[in-house]
């Protein structure tokens, strides 16, 4: 589904191809519902999370993050809401891990394939173990990073987390 509300046909093929990326072609080949909200990035913006959420009129606490981090010198990914922090503390506990890091910017960008601002939890070069925050059940819906600046998806909490393999902890502050 593209925008606020599903519709099919012609103009549904055109608005996918018009906002594909891996993560919409994963999600589509999964036959998962979604929706894809694009907006006009600013390359100004100082958080790109919040900026997507002021854009398409969402409450923060609703619009989650993907931040890679290194668990032990593996990275693993991060998912929180845009208004909190990620405790990396927890990230490493949740891994089973003792220490966690956040990944070098170049690093995120080479083992996901996409630019920092863009870096969606799904489509991934290859997949990383995975931790989203507890708050994400409290939606019926999440957004998540579409793969690009400018580029949100709409899903279920519950379908994040079975197509990352996710681990659900309390991992914001």
């Amino acid at each position: 589904m593209v925008g606020t509300q599903p519709f099919y046909g012609r103009r549904y093929r055109e608005q996918v191809a018009a906002n594909s990326t891996p993560a919409t072609i994963v999600l589509a080949g999964a036959k998962i519902a979604f929706t894809v909200h694009p907006y006009e990035h600013d390359p100004r913006a100082q958080s790109y999370g919040l900026e997507a959420a002021e854009a398409l009129g969402v409450e923060p606490s609703r619009v989650f993050k993907t931040l890679m981090v290194s668990v032990d010198g593996e990275l693993c990914v991060g998912i929180v809401p845009v208004d909190m922090s990620l405790d990396l503390k927890s990230v490493a506990g949740a891994l089973g891990g003792k220490r966690a890091s956040m990944a070098a910017l170049g690093d995120a960008e080479r083992a996901t394939g996409y630019v920092a601002g863009g870096i969606s939890p799904l489509g991934q070069k290859r997949p990383h173990r995975t931790v989203v925050d507890e708050t994400a059940l409290l939606w019926d819906t999440v957004y998540v990073s579409g793969g690009r600046r400018g580029l949100d998806i709409a899903l279920a909490p519950d379908d994040l987390i079975a197509l990352t393999g996710a681990v659900v902890v309390d991992i914001a502050r």
